[in-house]
């Protein structure tokens, strides 16, 4: 992906294109924006497919920061002051914290469209997306995602591995403004 207005034409949902979009507005010139620059009455209706983490380079890990009403309501807890560890489910900790890892230290947008979530033996399908935070606007210290997806709850759900071939990247590394 060259840009951004590739990666967001590369989105199938609405709802993660007005994230994305929120997101992009909210730089204001500049690589990433900042956890404050974010408006969420800009993004009310997708509230609840939203969820953030703070990144702390030191220790190495990632707590989070928001988790909306559908990822509450998925997991069955709140993110809010977990560390990742204790946010995710065992099976999928080492590769969600690649890619959240990736998204903050290149920095890097994510965008993934396929298999999300399991239940039992049913899959939830849809399309998650990753967008890097800088209080700075340089060094990358959060990670903004979103996930929209189909599937009825029952019972405990597990976050699938992305396949590598349906997975977006953009590198922001080498741009200003992307």
């Amino acid at each position: 992906m060259a840009d951004f207005s590739s990666f967001i034409e590369a989105i199938a949902s609405p709802s993660l294109k007005r994230v994305a979009a929120h997101w992009n507005d909210a730089r204001q010139g500049q690589r990433m924006p900042a956890w404050s620059a974010l408006r969420p009455s800009a993004i009310a209706r997708e509230l609840p497919i939203v969820w953030a983490y703070k990144y702390d380079s030191e220790k190495d890990e990632f707590v989070g920061r928001l988790a909306g009403e559908r990822i509450v309501e998925t997991f069955g807890k709140s993110f809010r002051g977990l560390r990742l560890s204790d946010a995710q489910p065992p099976e999928a900790f080492s590769w969600v914290f690649d890619r959240l890892k990736r998204v903050v230290t290149e920095p890097a947008l994510y965008g993934y469209a396929g298999c999300v979530f399991k239940q039992l033996h049913r899959y939830g399908s849809g399309e998650r997306i990753m967008l890097p935070l800088s209080t700075d606007g340089l060094v990358s210290d959060g990670v903004m995602g979103a996930t929209e997806y189909q599937l009825e709850r029952r019972g405990r759900i597990s976050l699938v591995r992305p396949v590598k071939e349906a997975e977006r990247w953009l590198s922001l590394a080498a741009s200003s403004t992307g």
